[in-house]
């Protein structure tokens, strides 16, 4: 089992969080990002970027992630691929994507993007706070209490 991250829009408590579960742990942590992420010295933790465009950290992900793999990302039709991969998904607010909820999710999603295209802002959510944080910590420690 492997830890991945969607880097590039990753807020950077959420990945301190994944740092130390990862040494914790002593599992793989892989962020992918367009850009360079500075990360701490460790043998667990590994920063790959790919080229900047549409999707390329997405596919990257996609590719190599495993069954099982834990991936955090909003990015709700990359969810949808993941799990279709058998992958585990956490948003950064601890929010999982199942088999269960990730259709009704992209529904949602596809529903507001039309809202917006229309004209009709809908504005983006909330800035992650402390309570975000804690939620994401805590649903990262009933995952990896499992493994």
């Amino acid at each position: 089992m492997a830890l991945w991250i969607d880097a590039d829009a990753c807020p950077n408590q959420v990945k301190e969080i994944m740092y130390k579960a990862a040494n914790r742990k002593q599992l793989q942590l892989t962020l992918v990002a367009n850009q360079y992420i500075n990360i701490p010295k460790s043998h667990f933790i590994k920063m790959t970027q790919v080229e900047s465009g549409f999707d390329v950290a997405d596919d990257f992900i996609v590719e190599h992630v495993q069954p099982n793999d834990l991936v955090i990302t909003s990015d709700i039709p990359l969810a949808d691929e993941l799990i279709t991969k058998g992958a585990k998904v956490l948003t950064s607010r601890g929010e999982a994507f199942t088999e269960q909820n990730i259709k009704q999710k992209l529904n949602m999603r596809d529903f507001m993007e039309t809202m917006r295209s229309s004209g009709i802002q809908s504005g983006g959510p909330a800035p992650l706070n402390a309570q975000d944080i804690q939620q994401f910590a805590n649903a990262l420690d009933r995952y990896l209490s499992k493994v």
